[in-house]
């Protein structure tokens, strides 16, 4: 019966159709995989073609039963001699038509493996070039464990001193840093970094004498390029470093660095006072806000003009009142000594990139003066295009006006300066979703968790993405994997308002409402995905009047635009100093509306 079966499956041609339309989706499937994204198809494009094909194949061997493709055209089963000459043409040309299609998608296949694409979470991960460099952290060999900013802010000090060096790429402190102590040899380091060199060394600081011992490798094959070891007095620092970055950038063999002239490093004082420098140092590698603030008064104190002082303590202040750190009149205060700082920055030196990224900092979160501040980011990057910081505080700037697609190209760009940095992967998470790049979103978010997997927001963004996905499943499970704290419960509130049972719903609202405090702009946040547009707006008017920092991303919030359309998203967006319509924006991704009670 079976054999049977299979005899009148091999008569009707079933089997040559069922290999054809296998062999053809998957030759199409390898093209707009490899195509489509040149073309501008969403990502998804593969995916839905093949789960059509997949509909659609149980209908073609219905239809290969059924009917037959002769030299006349196409026919019923039955009209067909088998036998006839013609009829056996159409099969052996068939059977040619299989095997070039068979042989298409194999080339297609191939190809794909062999030559290099590079994914969007991966754009950053760029291929080791023959002109960069990283700069991991000295080791602190004196008897002071104490010391260990002073080896830290000399290695710093390397960094700013060769990224001065035209043509040469140097890999952000931040990454960089993350080696130490590491374990991993060479080759290793510098794939991660993507670099093909690398500087490393000891310092010993005695007493008015420090040793210095440096050595640069070619990450290719592990061999030394350059090493050597100094002794200097303590009062000859900035020398002893000089002398080092030029030798460096001779073995470098950079064209545009004399050895004989190295440039000054922009991290010291202008007096040249090596106790202001220590403290500065010390500053830059403080963990506690009033320790810092103490340091860098101390560096101010002890040379007044020291420019860089003020602009990082600016700085500092900014992003610890920008993380939620300080409220009400703390927050004021230390606003107020930022203004001072800044003020004081741009009075001594006006072109120096740290002081621009600070004054634009200042207008975007205390100001909302959103156009200004991205004059004062563009400035900085002009002042150094190859300043990361300055290049990510840009994009910022302009996803805050709406312009997401060179927010996503600016952040990219800096990640190639910075590639460890998961906060940067988080900033690009936040730009990709409104614009529907979900895929590339999610990969990115799968970055900053390699780089950070117990850090705080990764989870949240997870969660978010999920929700846009319309999977509130999905979107608890991500929540459920945030470390503990007010970003878990408002990621599991998007997930209960997102999903069928507005019990489970209610009680998440309920929970996360003790946050009410400071935390306006994610409870709006919750509203819009509950499907209440005027608790969200009652939220967001919250959040304006109290400066709230999330107020910056009202325009490419993938969880509040599905109400951009809101007469009322208009007059906020105005009443927040915002452009409107956005620049270059585009349709958020729709969030799925949660069902009627």
């Amino acid at each position: 019966m079976i054999g049977r079966f299979i005899g009148e499956l091999k008569r009707r041609n079933v089997p040559r159709a069922a290999i054809l339309y296998i062999g053809s989706v998957w030759a199409l499937a390898q093209g707009i995989a490899q195509l489509g994204p040149e073309l501008g198809a969403p990502e998804s494009a593969t995916r839905w073609f093949l789960i059509a094909a997949a509909i659609g194949f149980p209908l073609w061997l219905a239809f290969s039963w059924r009917y037959e493709f002769t030299s006349h055209g196409l026919k019923l089963e039955g009209e067909v001699d088998d036998n006839a000459p013609d009829a056996r043409k159409v099969k052996r040309r068939t059977d040619l038509i299989i095997i070039g299609v068979l042989a298409i998608a194999v080339v297609l296949l191939l190809t794909d493996r062999l030559v290099e694409r590079t994914s969007p979470a991966q754009a950053v991960q760029v291929a080791q070039v023959g002109n960069s460099i990283a700069v991991l952290p000295f080791e602190n060999q004196s008897s002071d464990k104490d010391q260990q900013y002073f080896s830290d802010g000399l290695s710093e000090g390397f960094i700013i001193a060769l990224a001065r060096i035209d043509g040469l790429r140097v890999i952000n402190r931040k990454s960089s840093f993350e080696f130490r102590d590491s374990k991993e040899d060479s080759r290793a380091i510098a794939a991660k970094l993507g670099v093909s060199h690398l500087l490393e060394g000891s310092v010993r600081r005695v007493g008015d004498t420090v040793r210095v011992s440096a050595t640069l490798t070619k990450a290719a094959d592990g061999s030394t390029l350059w090493a050597a070891s100094f002794d200097r007095p303590y009062k000859d620092l900035f020398a002893l470093q000089d002398q080092i970055t030029a030798q460096v950038a001779t073995a470098l063999k950079s064209r545009l660095q004399p050895a004989t002239a190295p440039k000054a490093q922009s991290d010291r004082p202008p007096s040249g006072n090596l106790d202001a420098y220590n403290a500065y140092l010390e500053a830059r590698s403080a963990t506690k806000l009033e320790a810092a603030v103490e340091a860098y008064d101390h560096a101010i104190e002890l040379d007044p003009d020291y420019a860089l002082a003020y602009a990082w303590k600016g700085r500092m202040l900014i992003d610890t009142l920008s993380a939620g750190g300080l409220s009400g009149e703390q927050a004021e205060q230390a606003f107020a000594q930022a203004d001072a700082s800044i003020e004081q920055a741009m009075r001594l030196a006006p072109n120096q990139p740290q002081t621009r990224i600070a004054r634009g900092q200042l207008l975007m979160l205390r100001d909302f003066n959103w156009h200004d501040a991205e004059a004062e980011l563009k400035r900085a990057v002009e002042l150094d295009p190859d300043d990361g910081d300055a290049l990510f505080q840009l994009g910022v700037a302009r996803a805050s006006q709406g312009d997401l697609a060179q927010a996503v190209e600016l952040t990219r760009k800096a990640l190639q300066l910075n590639p460890r940095s998961a906060d940067w992967y988080r900033w690009l998470v936040a730009y990709l979703m409104p614009l529907g790049r979900l895929d590339e979103a999610e990969q990115a978010i799968g970055k900053a968790i390699e780089l950070q997997p117990q850090g705080i927001y990764n989870h949240h963004l997870l969660a978010i993405a999920k929700v846009l996905r319309k999977d509130p499943a999905g979107a608890r499970k991500a929540a459920e994997a945030e470390p503990a704290g007010p970003w878990r419960d408002f990621a599991l509130a998007f997930a209960a308002q997102a999903g069928p049972d507005r019990t489970v719903a209610d009680a998440s609202l309920q929970a996360v409402e003790q946050y009410a405090e400071g935390w306006a702009f994610q409870m709006a946040q919750v509203y819009a995905v509950r499907g209440e547009p005027d608790a969200m707006f009652d939220w967001l008017q919250r959040a304006l009047k109290a400066r709230d920092p999330g107020m910056q991303s009202l325009l490419y919030d993938a969880l509040l635009l599905r109400y951009r359309d809101d007469p009322r998203y208009a007059a906020l967006a105005k009443q927040a100093g915002l452009p409107w319509p956005p620049v270059a924006a585009k349709p958020a991704a729709a969030v799925a509306p949660p069902p009627k009670p």
